[in-house]
């Protein structure tokens, strides 16, 4: 009986690790009821706009157990914005709600953020939902994390981005055409 419970937990172990490397699905857009312009999923993790109280209760009836938004303090806090406490209403789901903010000058995009973003997802239990207003921020710290923390080649986790709301940089606009984008390495 030990021999049979130890084999079970050997590949209990095997197959958790096998799924967590397996590659990265293609986020697929989803119904975007309840949320702003747009909600995508790929494997546990959604992608969206705003939410509405309504989105929250859809997110945690989906077994969403993380909300890390990306909107600043002045956006989360204008009522005008954003109509309700996001993060008290997150709690009361059940959902542990964290804020990291990006946009402006007093909350940049940096490699500190994304270090936070990538902590916060390796402590998430479950499916996570992460969110700004449009999902233009999210979109791009998806990718971004792709890069840093799956190894995805920077082109493929672009077209993650682009496949929720990441859009065409203004560069690749002005040049009338896609990019292809390298990433230089740390002893670079």
């Amino acid at each position: 009986m030990q021999k049979l419970f130890a084999t079970m937990i050997i590949l209990i172990g095997w197959a958790t690790s096998t799924l967590s490397n397996e590659p990265q699905p293609l986020p697929h857009k989803l119904d975007a009821d309840g949320f702003q312009d747009v909600l995508a999923q790929t494997g546990n993790v959604f992608i969206a706009g705003q939410p509405s109280i309504q989105g929250l209760e859809r997110m945690a009836k989906q077994g969403v157990k993380t909300v890390i938004s990306f909107r600043t303090p002045d956006e989360m806090n204008d009522r005008s914005i954003v109509p309700f406490d996001e993060a008290k209403q997150s709690n009361a789901l059940g959902m542990r709600y964290v804020n990291i903010p990006l946009g402006g000058n007093q909350h940049p995009y940096s490699p500190e953020a994304l270090e936070v973003f990538a902590k916060v997802m390796d402590e998430a239990d479950g499916k996570a939902l992460i969110h700004c207003t449009v999902a233009w921020r999210a979109s791009h710290m998806w990718a971004a994390y792709l890069v840093k923390h799956k190894g995805m080649n920077v082109n493929e986790a672009a077209a993650h981005g682009r496949a929720v709301n990441m859009g065409t940089p203004p560069m690749e606009s002005l040049l009338g055409g896609n990019v292809t984008y390298s990433v230089p390495t740390q002893n670079d």
